[in-house]
């Protein structure tokens, strides 16, 4: 059970990254993040936000596989997975209160197998 909501944590996860990055790098994605605040592309700050947030999800990621022990990291203090599932809650409900409806659609899924995953990796 651990080891698929490893996997479970580590593909959405990926995804996450790769869509933070592709803001940060221009994409026209902005009504899919931030409340749809910024339709199309995000001004350049928030470029540089959704940069730093897939870097930190990334981190996340590294914590959930270090936890696992599918990978060595210096991560691999035992209450680190407790800021993943809290990240991960965190995230749930910033996406549930959304006011973009696509937002909401693409992203309250996403944050539950997350939390999900990342409890099931922590408790395991």
């Amino acid at each position: 059970m651990t080891l698929i909501a490893v996997i479970v944590f580590t593909v959405v996860a990926i995804f996450a990254v790769c869509f933070q990055f592709a803001l940060g790098l221009g994409a026209p994605f902005g009504e899919l993040a931030m409340g749809g605040r910024y339709p199309g592309q995000f001004p350049v700050q928030m470029r540089v936000a959704a940069i730093v947030q897939g870097l930190i999800i990334g981190g996340l990621a590294a914590i959930v596989l270090t936890k696992a022990g599918l990978v060595l990291t210096p991560l691999n203090a035992p209450w680190l997975i407790w800021i993943v599932v809290a990240f991960s809650a965190v995230s749930l409900v910033v996406n549930a209160i959304s006011r973009s409806r696509k937002e909401r659609l693409l992203w309250v899924p996403a944050a539950t197998a997350m939390l999900v995953s990342s409890l099931i990796v922590a408790l395991g």
